[in-house]
């Protein structure tokens, strides 16, 4: 059977966005070759016509979904042309991010999992970390010497990441807004910290 130019390339692009979905609904770990490939409509074995195995589209799908979260961010700008902390906080630590965990940032629903395993699915889960901490670093204020930004970045993450995490984790409500709030606050605290 004769199929049209870009077939191959269309279904791989199918495959990695239905993975990367998956993996951030169920995590890397529940989401079986077979079964991703058997809600695509295809069968186990045309998986080995993209990838050389689950691990390499695990990267791949890592990476696609790390280039959204990028062009997510770069989107949200200001008058001047440079990304708005306050609106990136906001847009992350938002009901709509929490409430769609399979089109949201892949950190804040795999870096439990990462922190179980090694090679390269962890390396590559580290670079996104470390590009995230370097996207928000480069909104800080300019006033902020290069060390302290990089602090205040990386503490401005990890109220990101860790808000989403307990927004996500609780049933109930009211304590998963209240956390998206104060999460909003504590990230923009962190963001003006100062040495002392």
């Amino acid at each position: 059977m004769r199929y049209e130019k870009g077939h191959k390339e269309t279904t791989r692009r199918r495959i990695i966005d239905t993975a990367a979905e998956r993996f951030r609904k169920e995590g890397i770990a529940n989401v079986g070759v077979a079964n991703l490939m058997s809600e695509i409509g295809l069968t186990q074995g045309g998986f080995y016509n993209h990838f050389e195995s689950k691990d390499d589209l695990t990267r791949e799908a890592l990476a696609v979904g790390q280039g959204r979260m990028r062009e997510r961010w770069l989107k949200v700008s200001s008058e001047t042309g440079r990304p708005n902390l306050e609106e990136l906080i906001n847009g992350y630590l938002s009901a709509s991010h929490r409430d769609n965990v399979g089109s949201g940032c892949m950190l804040a629903t795999l870096a439990i999992e990462a922190g179980r395993t090694d090679g390269p699915v962890r390396a590559q889960l580290s670079g996104s970390i470390k590009e995230m901490v370097k996207l928000v670093g480069s909104v800080l204020p300019e006033s902020l010497k290069p060390e302290q930004r990089e602090a205040n970045a990386a503490a401005v993450v990890s109220c990101l990441i860790g808000t989403m995490v307990l927004a996500r984790a609780t049933d109930d409500r009211e304590m998963s807004d209240r956390f998206l709030e104060s999460g909003r606050r504590a990230a923009l605290a962190a963001a003006e910290a100062t040495a002392s």
